[in-house]
């Protein structure tokens, strides 16, 4: 491969919206109300089979696209929530975990139909799980049905309404999109934030991680200097400044090693605890590191990843965390894990869940699993989080965020 084609597909992937930073819009509804065509419709593609038989959908179908002016957002076609019989009821439940991730989620109604009890019982789970929803009635050219208050007419056959659909459904998602902070409100323009990045077997070949990619980004739109270097590398760059950087950022692998070569007034901080706080879940996992210290022999603990990736001899999920939480507690612990999409509904026989830090999911997907485990009453927290309490130096890694602080001191 010649030099500028393996940077060009370099910069295409460092310029391409990650699943996790993108608006999951979830279309659901009864069989047959037309959520494929509406799909369809709104896509511009044949995103998903359509047909007259009931039931076409059996799995949640998904499409990445541009949505002005929201940005960049995932579409996803569920299945229908009335399907009968066993494997109905297994279709049921994949529409119902799409919700656990859905930004804003569409409740297509058969307007030759109008509202059965199965899309009340749907806008009851959508207030329930307090997702932000638009009703929109299919089959406008045909259906004469009584419209809900507040709802969109559109024939997914003709045509007729889906712009108006779409300026709707974009001007919604970006009223309910709340500000996201990653590092930027934390230095100023001119500031200089150290990146300590272990370049080792587990290092993804020929890229960084997406925390990585996204702090740096974040410094630049600051207008901060982003100096990355790997550990063996930390103690030079620190002396060879003129003066102590606004913030050095870490790995949480290496925590420890880096803790002792940055000097106590400098501030140091993770990737891992940042993305925890950009996703809106790092109070739970601060809480949640509490119970580390509690663990015993015979103590199940749940490790969730939120991607899936071939593991190695030191994989950090499988081999390193479990290491490190039975050499910090002494006790003898039964580890579960699970990756990807999947995520237990009872989590009541774990002593504790450790999740990785959620880049490849939604926020409110990683979330909705935090907030799972603590309505279980089941501590939670996240792997840079636990790294930094099992390490000494959560207090410190939290001191750039004071409200945070107080509560890991305690």
């Amino acid at each position: 491969m010649k030099n500028h084609e393996k940077e060009g597909s370099i910069v295409a992937t460092l310029n391409e919206t990650p699943l996790g930073e993108r608006v999951h819009i979830g279309f659901f509804g009864r069989r047959n109300a037309g959520k494929s065509s509406l799909v369809n419709a709104v896509t511009g593609q044949a995103m998903a089979v359509v047909s007259e038989t009931a039931g076409t959908t059996t799995d949640p179908v998904e499409k990445t696209m541009e949505l002005l002016p929201i940005g960049p957002v995932l579409i996803i076609d569920t299945p229908g929530t009335d399907d009968v019989g066993a494997l109905g009821e297994k279709r049921v439940a994949r529409a119902r975990e799409v919700l656990d991730r859905t930004d804003i989620a569409v409740l297509v109604v058969d307007g030759a139909v109008g509202l059965t009890a199965d899309d009340r019982r749907l806008l009851a789970l959508f207030e329930e799980k307090q997702v932000p929803y638009l009703v929109v009635m299919n089959k406008c050219d045909v259906g004469s049905a009584r419209m809900p208050a507040d709802s969109i007419a559109v024939s997914a056959r003709t045509g007729e309404g889906i712009e108006a659909f779409k300026k709707r459904l974009a001007a919604f998602g970006t009223a309910e999109r709340r500000p996201k902070v990653l590092v930027g409100d934390l230095v100023m323009s001119g500031d200089i934030a150290v990146l300590v990045i272990p370049i080792d077997s587990s290092a993804p070949k020929g890229r960084l991680i997406l925390p990585q990619q996204m702090v740096i980004r974040d410094l630049l739109d600051a207008g901060a200097t982003a100096l990355c270097a790997q550990p063996g590398q930390l103690a030079g760059v620190l002396a060879d400044l003129k003066a102590p950087p606004k913030l050095v950022i870490t790995d949480s692998q290496v925590f420890k090693a880096v803790a002792k070569l940055v000097p106590e007034a400098v501030p140091l901080t993770s990737f891992s605890i940042l993305m925890a706080r950009y996703k809106g879940f790092l109070a739970l996992a601060v809480a949640g590191a509490a119970a580390i210290k509690t663990l015993k022999d015979g103590d199940r603990v749940l490790i969730a990843e939120g991607c899936t990736h071939h593991r190695q001899c030191e994989d950090i999920g499988t081999v390193k965390l479990p290491r490190w939480l039975e050499a910090y507690t002494g006790a003898r612990l039964v580890f579960e894990t699970v990756s990807g999409k999947g995520f237990p509904e009872d989590l009541t026989r774990y002593a504790l869940a450790v999740h990785c830090g959620g880049c490849m999911l939604g926020e409110r997907a990683v979330v909705s699993r935090m907030r799972q485990a603590a309505a279980q009453r089941v501590p939670v927290t996240n792997y840079g989080v636990a790294i930094a309490q099992m390490n000494g130096v959560l207090a410190r890694s939290l001191a750039i965020l004071p409200s945070l602080q107080q509560r890991a001191a305690e």
